[in-house]
């Protein structure tokens, strides 16, 4: 399957968010942490349902994925071959924060 891949705002806040706080100590690593999250979110792609549903989601809509310690949570919806990437979560900062549909 083909999808679209689609970046929420608070997506992209995110990843500003995990490159700025890096760079403040390893820009190259903040380069390499950043690249790595594109590219894994950009194999959704073409396996969109690579991720295992998010257990405390539970009509299983909601997935995630992981890079590095993020964790990238992510809908699908397959009739209109749409990834829609929601948040990008530090797996130490607990349970994280969904953002609800726009």
């Amino acid at each position: 399957m083909d999808c679209k891949i689609v970046w929420t705002d608070s997506a992209l806040a995110d990843l500003r968010a995990i490159a700025s706080y890096i760079s403040k100590d390893d820009p190259q690593a903040a380069r390499r942490v950043g690249s790595d999250i594109y590219e894994t979110v950009g194999m959704l792609a073409a396996f969109p349902l690579i991720g295992p549903p998010y257990p405390r989601n539970s009509n299983g809509k909601i997935r995630e994925i992981v890079c590095w310690s993020y964790r990238i949570f992510y809908r699908v919806n397959a009739q209109k071959k749409l990834v829609e990437v929601l948040t990008i979560w530090h797996g130490a900062r607990g349970i994280p924060v969904i953002p609800r549909r726009r």
